[in-house]
């Protein structure tokens, strides 16, 4: 038995550990999402899984190498893989293969109600509600898709920063937010506003829609791999430091001037990834060495201990719509514990510790 599964096996395991169930698998998550009660999961090798309550996790192989990106569409999940196929799966695990781009790798994907939309080198295919396909073409390869939460605008972030597109009646029409170096991750702000992307740098980088105005959050030690809008403020909370990092981006300016609230301390350990928990103003955050806590967006309370530490990188983590089951990935096993309502924890009161390495 691997070390990983020695330790998960111990004593050294929080409630929630314990009352929920380990499973193993050969190949890493590459991407995880939820449908109702439904938690879908992609992995390296191009099988899809599915975990149920009550149910043994059963799976499909929908690609023949990597999955590279997947994202909900309504009660579906469209998929990418590097064996060129953008694919729309059911949670009965129908497949309908949208699109083969043979040997060019499906980047990204993205959807908005009716509207599927991946990427394969530097070129953006829309499928419509009314099955009409278009394509555009970029000046280098796409590195990440989002839609706004109107549906109205799609940003496609590449080298050189982000283009927005812009659904008119009869067309679309695009313009560009400039910023030198390698965009990754992109996504809309709640309200719409503002346009934020993951850089091959330590930092994120912004627009402000209504002028261009641009947004510089820096001083990360580390790369940001995952970020999420939390809460009514709302927060972009984001990975990369020993604390969850997180930008308000209420009133007209955003976060420019301000300072982020760091919570839930990793001490030495990097945040690998962060999940939203926004009824609650909350979010669980996993680091490079397994640990994953949840904690209020707020530098005065204290964070509970979801899991404990075990050596292997938090890789995803999934939260079901009702909230009654949490899959959390890491690098050797993956582990989905059911977590009743009453179980379910805010930390209330008392001083966090400061830990190293800010976000600003």
């Amino acid at each position: 038995m691997i070390p990983e599964l020695d330790q998960l096996n111990g004593s050294n395991q929080t409630e929630l550990e314990k009352n929920g169930e380990h499973f193993e698998f050969k190949a890493p998550v590459t991407e995880a999402v939820s449908i109702g009660d439904t938690i879908i999961v992609g992995f390296g090798d191009g099988k899809i899984r599915f975990f149920k309550p009550d149910h043994e996790p059963h799976d499909i192989q929908a690609h023949s190498g990597v999955i590279l990106c997947m994202v909900r569409s309504e009660n579906y999940i469209l998929t990418g893989g590097d064996d060129g196929r953008f694919l729309q799966i059911s949670i009965d695990g129908d497949i309908e293969e949208i699109a083969n781009f043979g040997s060019r790798w499906v980047d990204s994907v993205a959807a908005y109600k009716g509207d599927r939309v991946c990427s394969s080198d530097n070129v953006v295919y829309i499928w419509s509600e009314e099955n009409e396909k278009k394509s555009f073409k970029h000046q280098s390869t796409i590195s990440g898709l989002s839609f706004s939460p109107n549906g109205k605008h799609l940003a496609v972030s590449r080298y050189g920063g982000v283009t927005v597109w812009e659904r008119k009646k009869n067309k679309w029409t695009s313009s560009n937010y400039a910023w030198k170096g390698s965009h990754g991750k992109v996504t809309f702000s709640p309200d719409g506003k503002y346009l934020v992307t993951s850089m091959q740098e330590n930092q994120l980088h912004g627009w402000r829609l209504s002028d261009k105005a641009d947004l510089a959050m820096s001083g990360y030690p580390s790369k940001i791999k995952s970020f999420n809008w939390v809460g009514d403020t709302p927060y972009l909370v984001t990975s990369g430091a020993s604390e969850a990092v997180c930008w308000p981006f209420d009133g007209k300016e955003g976060p420019m001037g301000r300072k982020p609230v760091c919570v839930a301390s990793g001490g030495k350990q990097y945040a690998t990834f962060v999940e939203s928990l926004s009824e609650e103003n909350a979010v669980f955050v996993g680091f490079r060495d397994g640990l994953v806590l949840l904690s209020e967006i707020d530098e005065k309370k204290n964070s509970i201990t979801v899991r404990y530490p075990t050596g292997s990188e938090v890789s995803a983590i999934v939260v079901s719509e009702s909230r009654e089951d949490i899959l959390i990935a890491v690098s050797y096993t993956h582990l989905r514990a059911h977590e009743t309502r009453e179980d379910r924890g805010i930390p209330r009161g008392g001083e966090k510790k400061k830990g190293g390495g800010g976000g600003g």
